[in-house]
């Protein structure tokens, strides 16, 4: 167990992992006394399609599979890192896990010209937000929200079964 500093950073982490529970139980309780996601994601301060998509149990319509069992469990935890390095501009680390077809269309001064756009937007990066996941078929979705100085982006990435980035879009949270 680390001490000091870090000993601080542990047991913060664990306080909003578990607040993070509290809040996923409150939400299905929510839901099974009959309120909306639109009710639900108003208190939240976001969408309804925002709080389906982190908190519902999605199922595949042509599977009946849940959507909410990730392909690739730790997605989220590799969508962090990959968020953290474009916003660091290290392009280089953001393509190192592309898939072949992402590397034949996207290199190192493409991403570079994209995150300059997205700040020419909306201004410097201040904060990322509650990433959440939810699988489709055999790929692994993450949307990341990012708060910016004059607005905010959701960076979505998709990752095959292998791990591997199959997608990386960075939009405005109405679009995705």
């Amino acid at each position: 167990m680390p001490d000091g500093p870090l000993a601080a950073v542990s047991e913060a982490l664990r306080r909003v992992r578990d607040a993070e529970a509290t809040l996923r139980e409150a939400v299905e309780a929510a839901r099974e006394a009959g309120h909306t996601w639109q009710e639900i994601g108003d208190l939240l301060g976001t969408s309804r399609q925002a709080a389906f998509q982190r908190f519902g149990r999605p199922t595949d319509p042509t599977t009946g599979a849940s959507l909410a069992v990730l392909q690739l469990p730790d997605a989220v935890q590799r969508a962090e890192g990959l968020v953290a390095d474009v916003v660091a501009c290290r392009w280089h680390e953001v393509m190192q896990d592309f898939d072949e077809p992402m590397r034949a269309e996207i290199d190192e001064e493409k991403l570079s010209v994209a995150w300059a756009q997205v700040a020419g937007s909306v201004g410097s990066f201040e904060r990322s937000g509650t990433p959440y996941a939810w699988s489709a078929g055999e790929y692994t979705l993450v949307h990341v929200p990012l708060a910016f100085e004059a607005g905010e982006r959701v960076v979505q990435v998709t990752y095959r079964a292998d791990g591997r980035v199959a997608g990386l879009l960075i939009r405005p949270p109405e679009a995705v």
